[in-house]
Formats: C-alpha cells, structure tokens, sequence
C-alpha cells in the first residue's frame, strides 16, 4: 500500500519518469490518480498499482477545479457586458463626451451628473432614507390616535368643570338662608 501526497509525489515521480521512462511502461504498474478530500477517501492501493492521492480542503469540494474557473475565452463573458462593451460604439461627436469629433466634450458634464444620480440611488443613505420615512409614517399613524384619544380626555375635563360651575351656581351660599328677606325689616335696627 502506497499513499503519496502531491508535492511530494510529484516530484518522485518526476525524479522516476526522468531516470527510466521505459522502466514504469515494463513493469505495467497501474497508476491510479485520486483527489480527496480526506486519508479516509484515499483508496488503498492494489498489488501492481500506485496510488496518487491529493488531497484537498473541504471547501474546495463542490467548487469548480481551479485550473477550470478562469477562461478569457469571449464565449465566457456575460451579456451585460457585452452590451457595455457594445453601447458606446460610434457614440462621438455633440454630447458624447468623447475626444473624437466636434463638441465631443459636451457630454461629459451630462455624464457626470447622470453617475452622479446613479451613485446617489445606490446608496446606503437611501436605505437609511426609506426607513426614516417609514418610521415617519407609522408615527404619523399613531398620531391621530393620540391626538382623538387627547381631544376626548380633555373634553371630558371640559364637562366636567362646566358641570361642578353650574352646581356650584345653582347651591345656595353658604348663609345665605340666614338673611331675612329684605321686605322685612331687622331687628337690630331701630325703627
């Protein structure tokens, strides 16, 4: 049973190939070339076979190989990009903001302004904006709750201050009934 690791296996390997290239074909050694991603998947090697095991981090396990995940080829590239790309062809002259072509310069300020509003729409600050307006409008929704729950707690106050002044009105003072009526005449006067 062999378990080479790949830094190390290639370079006995290439140590091997160099020194007898006839000597790996004569044997007929099958060689077996394995990624895992632990010594747990590593196959045991059989008699007459090498075993090439590399073995990578976990987090590589679902990802494309990396000598696969880059390509300059033009079939790879996005179509958002492509129409980018496509956008400005023969975009010259008044308004352009290019240095081809009479008034090319005229765009440019056009431009900036336009990316201008661009970055400004992409903003956290936007975020930031909408939740403040939406806590405005659910404040503003309590608010006539408050305000009618308000109107009818002072409205209540307001009857019942007029209603203690009008039984205070219509009670007799205190002493009042005391007095002789002024028809009749008083008896510590002298007559």
């Amino acid at each position: 049973m062999m378990h080479l690791f790949a830094p190390a296996l290639i370079a006995v390997a290439a140590a091997v190939g160099a020194a007898n290239p006839a000597s790996a074909q004569s044997t007929n050694e099958k060689i077996n070339m394995v990624i895992a991603y632990s010594e747990d998947e590593c196959p045991v090697a059989q008699p007459g076979e090498v075993v090439i095991c590399e073995i990578l981090v976990e987090a590589e396990r679902y990802r494309i190989p990396t000598n696969l995940r880059h390509s300059d080829s033009p079939q790879n590239n996005a179509w958002a990009n492509r129409v980018e790309e496509i956008k400005y062809v023969g975009d010259f002259g008044a308004m352009s903001c290019s240095p081809a072509g009479a008034g090319g310069f005229t765009g440019c300020n056009q431009k900036f302004i336009e990316a201008a509003y661009k970055d400004r729409a992409e903003a956290d600050n936007v975020r930031f904006s909408a939740l403040i307006e939406e806590a405005r409008r659910e404040r503003l929704s309590t608010i006539d709750a408050e305000a009618a729950a308000e109107q009818e707690r002072v409205e209540m106050i307001e009857r019942e201050y007029m209603e203690r002044l009008e039984r205070e009105r219509q009670a007799e003072l205190p002493g009042e009934g005391d007095l002789p009526s002024p028809t009749q005449p008083r008896s510590d006067q002298p007559e």
